[in-house]
């Protein structure tokens, strides 16, 4: 599948994960209207908008600031552009009677948010730790390092980061021990520090980073709000797909749209992906497609 349609520029920020599956199952028509609720920096809307060639019937969200300025190209052809969390942009929408023909959101990070240093994503590159998907919140990651006890930050590292109990017991006390924190390399080497053993390719810091990441953005609770409102921001047979890239996201993902294809008559949604779409497996090139997963539903 030919990506040219991108904007150069776009194209070289951010590689979108599972683009091939995500136009044959979403399937764009000519005219058709669409939503990116995590427009990132446009590499699935140009896409799918080079096919629908509707730019004006679509509607872009994201609560990056510097996304939403990538997105001024798009902006021209009289795409309408949301700076706003998904939910709040879902609620929006839905309280102006808005309905899309197709629904896309990729939640994850945008390669631009991982690999500018001082965004603070990564521990690969040294940065402030921020790690604020919306550059503009109150919270930052330090904020929660330097802030929450012993206690509350082990529950958040082996709640949302998936870690090891023992491993994350050690990781919270020599954060409170060493804060305070300001830098990813700086609490990345506390982390490294605290690892017993030999490690290969996933960085002892790596479930942390996970962690404090969703935690200061909200992101599992963001997930749960914005999952019942899809339906009614879909046409009759309108095509909603959601790509994400971690078990706690699939989870909730997966739960909702089981709970869909159990629910009989009273379902809103039918399932068109029985299994996910597995970044690993359809979008092989893409290294951060690695984890991704790609399920789709229409409104019936």
């Amino acid at each position: 599948m030919s990506i040219k349609a991108h904007p150069p520029h776009l194209h070289a920020l951010h590689v979108p994960v599972l683009l091939d599956a995500s136009l044959k199952y979403l399937a764009p028509q000519s005219g058709e209207t669409y939503l990116d609720l995590t427009a990132g920096y446009g590499g699935h809307a140009s896409a799918i908008l080079a096919r629908t060639n509707n730019a004006s019937g679509a509607v872009l969200v994201d609560r990056d600031e510097n996304a939403i300025a990538e997105l001024g190209a798009l902006a021209k052809k009289g795409t309408k552009l949301l700076h706003l969390d998904f939910v709040t942009a879902a609620q929006q929408l839905a309280k102006e009677g808005r309905q899309f023909d197709m629904i896309l959101v990729d939640l994850g990070v945008s390669s631009p948010q991982l690999d500018r240093a001082e965004r603070g994503f990564s521990f690969n590159k040294d940065g402030p730790l921020d790690m604020r998907m919306d550059p503009t919140a109150s919270q930052t990651a330090a904020d929660l390092v330097n802030r929450l006890s012993e206690n509350e930050l082990r529950q958040i590292i082996t709640r949302y980061g998936e870690e090891r109990l023992g491993f994350a017991q050690r990781i919270a006390k020599a954060i409170v021990h060493h804060r305070p924190f300001q830098s990813t390399a700086q609490l990345a080497e506390v982390i490294l520090n605290e690892h017993r053993g030999k490690w290969q390719r996933t960085h002892p810091a790596t479930r942390t980073f996970q962690a404090l990441r969703i935690a200061t953005n909200d992101e599992l609770g963001q997930i749960e709000m914005l999952l019942p409102s899809l339906p009614k921001l879909l046409t009759a047979n309108g095509r909603v797909g959601i790509i994400s890239f971690h078990s706690l996201e699939d989870r909730l993902v997966k739960q909702y749209f089981k709970e869909q294809a159990e629910a009989g008559f009273e379902a809103e949604l039918t399932v068109l992906t029985k299994k996910p779409i597995e970044g690993a497996i359809e979008d092989v090139h893409n290294p951060r497609a690695r984890s991704a997963k790609l399920r789709v539903a229409v409104k019936k």
